[in-house]
């Protein structure tokens, strides 16, 4: 079996849409890669860690990456299960007008500034409608364009971005975190547990996970645990049984924290991406 699934959704003059599926078997840095064009890559299935210099970065449901064209990088992948990405590629003449001018740099050709920027809830749900109306043949070309310039335009814009202002040892420590909860999306952690896996006292954790992802760590692992039910909703018809595998107590549970992150029911949300 490969290691990569990489599935060509929409090419047009203005987009590219790929999925790319990783099945993870590498835990140690892989041999440096590079893009060819720039990329804005979004996972919204398991994790990964990219490793560029002595800068790491979590690749997980509540991120996107960008890949320069031509800058090298390595990725491993310390916990199990692969991984899988939507990935967005822009014409540079559109993608220069929906970029603020402080994430490029000054320098040609195209290229940003950072590795990486957390994203919201409804870019979230962008993504996934994005990918099930591509695969599920129901998206013609010019509302697949205009729904993927909406995602660009939302993923970079800054009041829908946050970008972590923190010490490399701080994020280090909550990426640790970050990639303790994806190992088990259903898994009940305590904060107790947590801290121990990552070699750090609980309060320390508490306080340093909040100043650098800009929410407390129960709410990130709930926005995990919903971003997986996003990728899931088309191959479940039963929503209850889908929000106990990825640890609701109940169905009014899930339905409940799916609608106040998407503002839409479980139900309503597959019906519009699958249109079933």
């Amino acid at each position: 079996m490969s290691e990569f699934d990489d599935q060509s959704l929409l090419t047009t003059p203005s987009v590219e849409v790929r999925d790319v599926c990783c099945q993870g078997r590498c835990r140690h840095k892989t041999p440096e890669e590079c893009a060819s064009v720039t990329q804005m890559v979004f996972p919204y299935r398991g994790a990964y860690v990219r490793h560029m210099g002595r800068d790491d970065a979590v690749a997980e449901a509540s991120q996107v990456l960008f890949f320069n064209a031509g800058e090298g990088y390595r990725v491993s992948h310390p916990i199990e299960g692969g991984d899988a990405s939507l990935v967005l590629v822009v014409d540079e003449t559109l993608l220069r007008e929906l970029a603020p001018e402080s994430l490029l740099r000054d320098d040609a050709p195209l290229a940003f500034r950072r590795q990486r920027l957390r994203i919201d809830s409804r870019t979230q749900v962008l993504v996934a409608l994005l990918r099930h109306s591509l695969h599920q043949n129901i998206a013609e070309p010019l509302e697949a364009e205009s729904l993927a310039l909406t995602l660009a335009q939302r993923a970079l814009g800054p009041r829908t971005t946050h970008a972590a202002a923190a010490s490399t040892g701080r994020q280090r420590l909550v990426d640790r975190a970050k990639l303790v909860l994806a190992s088990d999306l259903a898994r009940r952690w305590t904060l107790a547990e947590i801290a121990a896996e990552v070699g750090g006292s609980p309060v320390y954790l508490t306080q340093v996970f909040r100043q650098v992802e800009g929410m407390p760590l129960y709410r990130y692992q709930l926005r995990l645990r919903l971003a997986r039910a996003l990728d899931l909703l088309a191959q479940y018809d039963d929503l209850t049984a889908l929000g106990l595998e990825l640890g609701f107590s109940s169905h009014s549970h899930f339905s409940a924290a799916f609608r106040d992150a998407y503002s839409r029911s479980p139900s309503s949300f597959r019906q519009s991406a699958l249109r079933r």
